[in-house]
């Protein structure tokens, strides 16, 4: 994140700075054709610049406001409708770091200061999309060999599932994971899950 606005700033010191010389040596020249050159290229450059520090602000305000208590408490649909603004603006954004999460933990973009449960899950080891199961956990008799059988199909699946209210079950086809609060994937090496980007 420093490293892009710092990449910005310098962006922004090379584009208005040497604009700047140009414009002051133009001022002392009587030549019109060489102002109206230098007054059109500055409005192009600019725009440019404009809308990369507006989409970078954007994405700095959606991480505060994720963080607000306005989002967090409201249980209303207009609460929902912020919610889906948000991740609308996110479009192919990665969740950093990785959490999942039981069935009461909000689906979406997760931050460090925003747990979100990652929906966009993806095995790097069987190359399958993580499957989730709300209100389930996992039985104990779930194995690497059922899983390997009857992944995708979530009607198959459902024959190791336990209703649990508030927990949720998630598998691809070589790892399943069962969980209540929202978990940090680091803190599970054994699950070889990442975040496949988030669209709107």
């Amino acid at each position: 994140m420093e490293d892009d606005l710092d990449e910005l700033l310098d962006e922004v010191e090379k584009k208005f700075c040497s604009n700047v010389s140009v414009a002051s040596s133009d001022r002392g020249d009587s030549n019109e054709a060489g102002k109206r050159g230098s007054a059109t290229k500055p409005e192009e450059s600019v725009s440019s610049v404009t809308e990369d520090i507006d989409a970078f602000l954007e994405e700095l305000l959606e991480e505060d406001y994720s963080d607000s208590p306005q989002i967090k408490t409201e249980q209303s649909p207009k609460g929902t409708q912020v919610e889906k603004k948000l991740s609308s603006q996110s479009g192919g954004r990665k969740c950093c770091p990785v959490f999942v999460g039981g069935s009461s933990v909000t689906n979406g973009v997760g931050t460090a200061t925003s747990k979100r449960s990652c929906d966009q899950l993806r095995c790097t080891s069987c190359d399958f999309r993580v499957l989730m199961f709300d209100d389930c956990e996992w039985d104990s008799s779930c194995d690497y060999l059922f899983l390997r059988n009857n992944v995708p199909d979530r009607q198959k699946l459902r024959a190791k599932l336990k209703k649990r209210r508030g927990l949720r079950a998630y598998a691809c086809q070589c790892s399943w994971f069962s969980t209540s609060e929202p978990t940090d994937l680091r803190d599970q090496p054994q699950l070889r899950w990442v975040c496949g980007k988030h669209q709107d």
